[in-house]
Order: C-alpha cells, then sequence, then structure tokens
C-alpha cells in the first residue's frame, strides 16, 4: 500500500501536492450525503428489482428462449437495450438494464467531480481553500476519490444483491457499471480542467455520454452479437461486452481500467499547468452588441444552450421510439405479463396505443429533470453572487425569477412538443393524437417544477430536495407498474392521475387541477423568494 501510495504521489507531483487530500474526500463526502446515496439507492433499485419482474414475465425457459430469438430479428429494439447473450434471469437482468444502470451510474460521477472542481472554483470557494495548506492537485484527487467511493459501492450493493443468480456474473455486472461511472469520471475532471463554466463543463461531458449511448445503439442496431466496432467505441458498449452471466468477459475490464487511468494522467497533468479558475479553452468576448436589457434576455442566454441540447435529445428520442413500436407490440402481445405491466402504464387500450402512452409517460418524466434543472439555474446564480450584482440595479426579485422560470415551463411544453413530433415522424402515423399525448403530460411536469419553485423560494439550502422528487416520480413511473406497486403508491406521484393518452378518454378535471396546483406552488416560491435575504 505505501508503494502504491508513493508512485501515485510521484506521479501526480509529490506528496505536496496532494496535501489535504484526505480533509478535502470526507468534506466532499459529507456535502454529497444526501445526493450521493439517492443516486446509489435509486440505480440499485432498478437493477435489483429487475430478476424478479423478469421472472413473473418469462418464467420458463421456453418464454426466455422466445424472448432472445425476438430480439436477436428486431434492430430497433437492440439498439435501445442491446443485445440478449444468455437466457437465465441474470443474463436478461444484464441486458435490460445493465446500460441504462451504467449511463446512470456516469451521470452520478460527471455531477460529483465536477460539483467539486470546477463549481467550487467558479463559486471562489476553492480559492479560499487553496489559500490553505492544501496541494495543487488535492481539490482534484478528492473529487476523483469521491466518485470512486460512490461508484464502489454501487458496485457491491448490485453483485450482494444479485449473488443469488450467480456470483461471477454479478460481480462482473457491478464492476461493469461501477467502470462505467468511472469512466466518465475522469472524463469530466479533464473537461473540468479545459472549461472555465460548471455549466458547460456538465453540458460537455453529457455530450460525451450522449454520443457513447449513439455509438452503442448503432452498432446494436448492426450487429447482434455485440461486435460492431462503434459498439466497442462506446465505454457503454464494454459494459455489455463484458456480459455477465453469459461467459463473462473479464479482459472487458482492463479497458475501463486504462481509459481510467490514461484519462487520470491527463487530467492531473492539466491541473498542474493553469491557473486557478481559468481553462485551457478560451471563452470568446460576447458581441459588442449584446441583447441582455432585460432579466429575461439574460435568463436565455444563460440556458439557452441546455434548452437547445435538451430540444435535441427529446426529439431523436421520440423518433427511434416511434420507430420502435411494431416491434416493440409485437414483442410485448406475446407475452400477457408483459401487457398487463404496459397497461398499468399506458392504459387499457389497444397495444399499440398502450405502449404509446407508456413510452410518452417515459418522456413526461424526463421532462421533469429538465424542469427541476432549469428551475435551480435560480439557485445557483444567487449562490455564486451574479444574481445580486443584477437586482443590485431597477430589477426585482419576480421580474428576475420569472426570466428563469418562463424558460424552464415553456421549455418544458417545447420538449413536449418536439417529442410528440419525433413520435409521429418515427411512427409514421397520424400525429394528432400522439401529440396531443405528449402535451397532456405538462400538468404534471410542470407540478414537479412548482415543487422546485417552492423549496428554492422559501427553503433555498433544501432546493436540492426537488431532484429527490423528480427521481422518486420517475421510479414510481417506471419501476412501479414492473413491481406490481399498489395503485395508491402510484397515484403519489402527479403523473398517476393524467389520462392515458393516446387510446384513452381525454378527463380534463385532474389536467386542470395539476395546472392550478402548479400555479400555487410557483406563487407560494415567488412569494417566499421575496420575503427572504439574498444570499451572496
Amino acid at each position: 500500500m505505501t508503494a502504491v501510495t508513493t508512485a501515485f504521489a510521484a506521479r501526480t507531483g509529490g506528496p505536496r501536492q496532494l496535501a489535504g487530500a484526505g480533509v478535502l474526500l470526507r468534506f466532499s463526502l459529507r456535502r454529497d450525503r444526501v445526493m450521493i446515496p439517492l443516486w446509489i439507492a435509486a440505480n440499485a433499485l432498478m437493477v435489483l428489482s429487475m430478476p424478479g419482474t423478469l421472472k413473473r414475465l418469462y418464467g420458463t425457459a421456453a418464454e426466455r428462449a422466445v424472448l432472445a430469438d425476438q430480439m436477436a430479428a428486431d434492430s430497433s429494439l437492440r439498439a435501445m437495450v442491446g443485445p440478449v447473450f444468455g437466457e437465465s434471469l441474470g443474463a436478461l437482468t444484464a441486458w435490460r438494464i445493465g446500460v441504462y444502470a451504467g449511463l446512470l451510474a456516469a451521470v452520478m460521477s460527471l455531477l460529483v467531480v465536477v460539483r467539486h472542481t470546477r463549481d467550487e472554483e467558479e463559486s471562489g470557494r476553492q480559492e479560499l481553500i487553496s489559500s490553505a495548506m492544501v496541494g495543487r492537485r488535492a481539490p482534484l484527487t478528492a473529487a476523483l476519490l469521491a466518485a470512486a467511493v460512490a461508484n464502489a459501492v454501487l458496485a457491491l450493493v448490485i453483485t450482494v444483491g444479485l449473488a443469488g443468480q450467480g456470483a461471477a456474473g454479478a460481480l462482473a455486472l457491478g464492476l461493469g457499471i461501477a467502470g462505467a461511472g468511472l469512466v466518465f469520471a475522469t472524463m469530466a475532471a479533464i473537461v473540468a480542467q479545459l472549461t472555465e463554466s460548471a455549466r458547460l463543463a456538465r453540458g460537455l461531458t453529457g455530450a460525451v455520454l450522449g454520443a457513447a449511448f449513439v455509438l452503442r445503439a448503432a452498432g446494436d442496431a448492426g450487429a447482434g452479437d455485440g461486435s460492431s466496432v462503434p459498439t466497442w467505441l462506446s465505454p457503454l458498449g464494454w459494459l455489455e461486452n463484458l456480459r455477465p452471466y453469459a461467459a463473462e468477459r473479464w479482459w472487458v475490464l482492463l479497458l475501463f481500467a486504462a481509459a481510467v487511468l490514461v484519462q487520470c494522467a491527463v487530467a492531473y497533468a492539466l491541473a498542474g499547468r493553469r491557473d486557478m479558475g481559468m481553462g485551457f479553452l478560451t471563452v470568446r468576448p460576447g458581441p459588442a452588441t449584446a441583447r441582455l436589457g432585460s432579466a429575461a434576455a439574460l435568463a436565455w442566454r444563460l440556458q439557452r444552450g441546455g434548452v437547445l441540447g435538451w430540444s435535441i435529445g427529446f426529439l431523436l428520442a421520440g423518433v427511434v421510439y416511434g420507430g420502435m413500436t411494431d416491434g416493440a407490440t409485437k414483442l410485448v402481445g406475446d407475452n400477457d405479463k408483459a401487457r398487463q405491466i404496459f397497461e398499468r402504464m399506458g392504459g387499457q387500450s389497444g397495444l399499440t396505443d398502450t405502449f404509446l402512452a407508456a413510452m410518452v409517460g417515459i418522456m413526461g418524466l424526463v421532462a421533469a429533470l429538465y424542469i427541476v434543472a432549469s428551475v435551480l439555474r435560480l439557485n445557483g446564480e444567487e449562490t455564486s453572487g451574479r444574481a445580486e450584482a443584477v437586482l443590485a440595479n431597477a430589477v426585482g426579485r419576480p421580474r428576475w425569477a420569472a426570466g428563469h422560470l418562463v424558460i424552464a415551463f415553456g421549455g418544458a411544453a417545447l420538449l413536449m412538443l418536439l417529442a410528440g413530433l419525433g413520435f409521429a415522424a418515427g411512427y409514421g402515423r397520424e400525429g394528432g393524437p400522439i401529440l396531443g399525448a405528449c402535451l397532456v403530460q405538462l400538468p404534471a411536469v410542470w407540478v414537479i417544477g412548482g415543487l422546485a419553485v417552492l423549496l428554492y423560494g422559501v427553503l433555498p439550502r433544501g432546493a436540492v430536495g426537488a431532484w429527490g422528487v423528480a427521481g422518486a416520480a420517475l421510479l414510481i413511473g417506471w419501476v412501479g407498474p414492473a413491481l406490481d406497486l399498489p395503485q395508491t403508491v402510484l397515484d403519489l406521484s402527479p403523473f398517476g392521475h393524467l389520462p392515458k393518452l393516446p387510446g384513452g378518454e381525454m378527463h380534463w378535471p385532474p389536467v386542470l387541477v395539476l395546472t392550478a396546483l402548479a400555479g400555487v406552488l410557483v406563487a407560494g416560491g415567488l412569494v417566499g423568494l421575496r420575503r427572504r435575504d439574498v444570499s451572496g
């Protein structure tokens, strides 16, 4: 252990460069004592619930063999969830949820690393901390170790939870998911050195993650055994080619290890060659005649990149989901239990409409994540001190907040509109009903956004709890029907009260009540914002 520590210290510039890393690690874990456990719990619950769900759906070896044959024959379904490498419950669990668990681990990791590196520098806190006896590379080390601890705990929980399906497969799946998380943790560490903005660091790393998912999807659509070049170019493709529960390829873990080590070396090299608060990507000066004459214009300038990225993602997701509708309905139609799950998600109408309604509901749940992120941009502007400079002028707090809220709530409407257009284009049939089904999701999305506004306005330190609300709604809506949770539990989510469209009947009362509730929550948040102090 001493030799490893000495070698690591030598590679990172000596012990002085890492002075205080242990203290910063404890501080980082303390700050994330709520966020990291929530991410781990949500991801682990999604993975560990899958064997029971699959056993109810495909209880016999013959049924699982039919499922594997159907997946091998449908390229659109392979693009979404990957190829099937085995017919056991463990192998089907790795197939059904492995890539998405790796995706969530990657998002968790990049958020942790950016929060404790570029976010700290941007807020000025890192400069204060570095004035003490703290090494130059200690903050980066602490951030990476925090991400490593989170991924190690996630891997341990998954390995122990799935050990009943086979210890070797459980270990492979747990290590693969953690490996994907660490690859993007170190990627985020590099990007955090290149940029001067935490928002840009998260956006660029998220774009790389999206590209990795697209590469894997394109490769799996073209080859049913995970052997295509695009699949091997993606860390998410490495995860599926690890083949947990299907003659594990342990050597694939070396790809994760090599990527982590190389990216760590690059991140540490960059960290030692820049000034505090600076980045290697130069920031272009704004136009000489920038149209920032209002708080709303400033809010749009700050959030337009995020709106564009989410919009592209929703449009493409709609096209993909629409294109796979026929294949998915054929697959579901052969299994009564799978049909029942989709009916709990999408209503009792025809199977095609039921599937579309279920997918539209998932898009609404994801839109809730967008609206929370957009609303909490207010909190970021306040804690960074930038809001104070704006409010020092002739700009009232409601007017300042309104600029961001219009983008948050209007942006959610834009996302669902684009998702509807994507569904119509991918499905290739009449787009009116599916477009209406997407827009019906908005009242529930707005309620989640309203809760975020209320938390920010009344209890700004607890505003991050809005992520927990959105995450709970996502889990209830996605995992709840598969776990056969009682209707009372499903009704805890605002999405559980919406009419199941297309195919179902339109009921206006719940839509109007949820819309009114969202308005009340927003008003309460704005009142709280007016009455409390603004932090700097």
